[in-house]
C-alpha cells in the first residue's frame, strides 16, 4: 500500500474512500487529549482539596468520569471528534463510514483498558501494527475506525467580467472542465491561460487573443449568478 486510503460502497450503493490514520497521528491526538484532561484533574484537586476528605471524594468520582466518558462525549456528539483529534484532523466512524454510535464509543473506550496492557498501549499498538485499518482492539470490537476528516472543498470566486453561454451544448465532463479553468486562472499566468484555454478547445487555437476571455465568460454562465 502507498497510503491508507480505503475505499468501501455503503448499503445504499455509495463509494466512499476514507483515509485511515495510522499509529503515530493517534498516538499524538491520545497524547493531546490525556493533557486536557490532566489539566481538568490538576483543576479540581485544587477546587475539591478545600473540602478536605470529602472534596478528595469527589475529585476521585470526578477523575473516573472523565477518564471514561470525555472521549466518549466526544465522540458521539462532536461529530466523532475529540479536542485531540481535530487538532490532528481525525475522527472516529463505523466501519461504513457512517456517524460513530454511543454503543460503539462506550465499547471502543472502555477495552482502552485491555489495549493499555501489560502498559503504555503496549497490546493495542502491536496489534494495531499489523492491520491495514490500524485498528486496535476496541476498535475491532466496535466496528469503528480512526480516519483523517476529509475538508469540505472551498469554491473559488470566478474573476468578474461577463457571462455567455457556450456555442454548443456541454457533457458534465465539460462543463466542470470548464469550471475548473475559470476558477484557477486567476492563479495561472497569461501564457499558462491561453496554453490551456487551446488545450481545452482546440478550435480557440486560431485567436488566442480572446480564447481566454471566451471561456472565462463562458465558466461564469455555466456557474450562475450566484457564484
Amino acid at each position: 500500500m502507498l497510503d491508507t486510503r480505503t475505499a468501501l460502497e455503503t448499503p445504499e450503493g455509495i463509494d466512499l474512500n476514507l483515509t485511515v490514520a495510522g499509529p503515530i497521528p493517534r498516538g499524538l491526538a491520545w497524547a493531546l487529549d490525556f493533557l486536557i484532561r490532566l489539566g481538568i484533574y490538576i483543576g479540581l484537586i485544587l477546587v475539591l482539596a478545600q473540602l478536605e476528605a470529602f472534596g478528595i471524594g469527589l475529585a476521585m468520582i470526578a477523575a473516573f468520569v472523565l477518564e471514561w466518558f470525555y472521549p466518549v462525549l466526544f465522540e458521539t456528539l462532536n461529530h466523532g471528534v475529540t479536542p485531540g483529534k481535530k487538532a490532528l484532523g481525525l475522527k472516529v466512524v463505523h466501519d461504513d463510514g457512517s456517524p460513530v454510535s454511543w454503543n460503539a464509543s462506550l465499547i471502543r473506550n472502555l477495552l482502552r483498558a485491555a489495549d493499555f496492557l501489560p502498559a503504555f498501549y503496549a497490546l493495542g499498538s502491536l496489534i494495531s501494527a499489523f492491520r491495514p485499518d490500524f485498528k486496535r482492539l476496541g476498535d475491532i470490537a466496535a466496528g469503528t475506525l480512526v480516519i483523517y476528516a476529509d475538508k469540505p472543498p472551498q469554491a473559488h470566486a470566478l474573476p468578474p467580467g461577463e457571462a455567455e453561454a457556450p456555442r454548443v451544448s456541454l457533457r458534465l465532463a465539460e462543463q466542470q472542465a470548464l469550471l475548473a479553468f475559470a476558477e484557477r486562472a486567476p492563479r495561472l499566468s497569461p501564457e499558462r491561460q491561453a496554453e490551456l484555454a487551446r488545450l481545452l478547445v482546440p478550435e480557440l487555437a486560431a485567436r488566442p487573443e480572446t480564447a481566454v476571455q471566451e471561456l472565462l465568460a463562458q465558466g461564469r454562465w455555466l456557474a450562475g449568478p450566484t457564484r
